[in-house]
């Protein structure tokens, strides 16, 4: 943490309340859409990044590059009711927001009008370390999040997928999926497993190579 420059801290602040932001309203929104008035009674159907900021799980995204912000809370029953893809449309609305704010970035940084504008000031990131700041960090959030495991966004789109008759078989694997995922992030590389290095990373930076070349 003390390592960290300042350029990247704010690159990092800045990234996460656009980030989380649009990710959980993208949540928000689609379920208000498909039915479920649930997250606008909560006060989530909102831009305001107050509404969306989970404290640790921002500070986690600042200095470990992995955080979280608050779940919006759905009906999960009135979402079905309007339709059976309701619930995997509402989850995989956040990781696909990270993608599009990712594409974004890439366009800009694919012009090259910000290769050679600097820093406005001494601890301020340059335009181009920002917006890959922002592209990388927000391809992250994307394909984490679309890890099929409890409580993360592709678990419900991985529901969707299975047949019907292994439903019962992952309703009884479901409550150890948040203990796998911290298995698989904190223990794993104890042992020699890096969930970041071996599936993460390389995601990223093959979207990456994808979106700005290179």
């Amino acid at each position: 943490m003390l390592n960290q420059s300042l350029p990247s801290i704010l690159s990092a602040v800045i990234t996460l309340l656009i980030a989380f932001t649009f990710h959980e309203f993208a949540h928000a929104w689609t379920a208000t859409r498909l039915g479920d008035d649930t997250p606008r009674l909560f006060g989530r159907l909102s831009l305001n990044p107050l509404r969306h900021l989970d404290f640790m799980g921002s500070l986690m995204l600042i200095f470990t590059g992995f955080g979280w912000a608050k779940p919006v809370p759905i009906n999960p029953h009135k979402l079905r009711n309007y339709s059976p893809s309701a619930l995997m449309l509402t989850a995989i609305s956040g990781p696909l927001a990270n993608f599009f704010l990712a594409i974004l970035a890439a366009i800009v940084l694919r012009t090259g009008v910000v290769n050679n504008i600097p820093a406005v000031g001494a601890f301020l990131p340059t335009p181009r370390y920002f917006l890959l700041y922002f592209l990388y960090t927000n391809l992250g959030l994307m394909i984490f999040n679309l890890l099929p495991l409890p409580p993360l966004d592709g678990e419900e789109i991985l529901v969707y997928l299975l047949p019907a008759e292994w439903e019962q078989k992952w309703a009884a694997i479901r409550p150890y999926g948040p203990y796998l995922l911290i298995f698989l992030l904190l223990v794993g590389p104890m042992i020699g497993f890096s969930l970041v290095d071996a599936l993460i990373s390389p995601m990223i930076q093959g979207l990456a190579r994808i979106l700005i070349g290179g």
